[in-house]
C-alpha cells in the first residue's frame, strides 16, 4: 500500500517544476491526480508521465469562467479533494523603471488574483480536515531587483494565507504556503536566455548558506507535509530555501 493510496489531490500549476514533481510523489504513492496548466504540450507530456492515476486539464488560473469550469470538472472527476496544492505562477525580471501596467496586472492576476479565486470556488469540494497549500516565494521577504512585481504578488499570497487559514477555521479546512527560495525547478529557463539562466543560477548557488540550489522534490516533499500531516498547523509559511532567508 502507498502512503496517499486513495486520496485525491488538485494541484494548479502541476505540468512543470515542483508542482509535476509533488504530483509524481503522489501518484507514485497511490494518490490520484488532477493537475492544471496552460501549455497543452506541457500539459500533455505531464499526463502521460504521470499515468493513470493523473488527469490533466487545460486551465487559466488568470481566467474565472475557466476556473469555475475546472471546478465542475474536479466535481466530475473526484467528488471531493483530500488536498489543493494552488501552485499556478509565472515570474518575470524586469528592473522597476520598465515594468509596465500589463507586465504589473499579468502577474497579479495569474499569481495572486488566480490563487485567491481558485481557493474560494473549490472550497466546496474540501471536506473537513483536509488541506490548502499555496506556493509563495522567499521574494515576499526580500529585496531583490527586477522583481518587484513578482514578489509584491506572493507578498500578497503570504498576507492570503494568514486570511484564508482564519476563514476557513470553521469549515476544519487547514491553509499553509510552502515558501521557496532558490530552487532548480526550471523557471529561471523560461523567464531569461539559457546563459543568463545557468549564470544566475550559478551565483544563486554561491551565495545560498547550502551553497547549492535546492531540488524540486524538497520543495514537493514540504508541500505534502503540509497538506497532510501538519494537521495542527495553519496560516504558516513553510520557507524552503537552504537558510537563504535565515541565516
Amino acid at each position: 500500500m502507498g502512503r496517499y493510496d486513495g486520496k485525491k489531490v488538485v494541484i494548479t500549476g502541476g505540468s512543470s517544476g515542483f508542482g509535476l514533481t509533488t504530483a509524481q510523489l503522489l501518484v507514485d504513492e497511490g494518490a490520484h491526480v488532477l493537475i492544471t496548466g496552460r501549455n497543452r504540450e506541457a500539459l500533455d507530456s505531464a499526463g502521460k508521465q504521470l499515468g493513470k492515476n493523473a488527469i490533466a486539464v487545460r486551465s487559466d488560473a488568470s481566467s474565472l469562467s475557466e476556473i469555475e469550469a475546472l471546478v465542475d470538472r474536479v466535481k466530475s472527476e473526484f467528488g471531493t479533494i483530500d488536498a489543493l496544492f494552488v501552485n499556478a505562477g509565472i515570474n518575470g525580471f524586469v528592473s522597476f523603471e520598465e515594468t509596465t501596467e500589463d507586465f504589473y496586472d499579468e502577474l497579479f492576476d495569474i499569481n495572486t488574483k488566480g490563487s485567491y479565486f481558485t481557493v474560494q470556488k473549490l472550497v466546496p469540494v474540501l471536506p473537513e480536515g483536509s488541506g490548502v497549500v499555496l506556493t509563495t516565494s522567499v521574494a515576499n521577504a526580500l529585496g531583490l531587483p527586477a522583481l518587484s512585481v513578482y514578489a509584491a504578488s506572493k507578498a500578497a499570497l503570504r498576507s492570503m494565507t494568514r486570511s484564508l487559514a482564519r476563514e476557513l477555521l470553521p469549515k476544519h479546512i487547514r491553509v499553509n504556503a510552502v515558501s521557496p527560495g532558490p530552487i532548480d525547478s526550471g523557471i529561471l529557463e523560461k523567464g531569461l536566455p539559457p546563459e543568463a539562466a545557468e549564470q544566475t543560477k550559478t551565483q544563486m548557488a554561491s551565495e545560498n548558506p547550502m551553497q547549492r540550489l535546492g531540488t524540486s522534490e524538497e520543495v514537493a516533499k514540504a508541500v505534502l507535509f503540509l497538506a497532510f500531516d501538519a494537521t495542527y498547523s495553519t496560516g504558516t509559511e513553510l520557507i524552503v530555501d537552504g537558510g537563504a532567508t535565515q541565516l
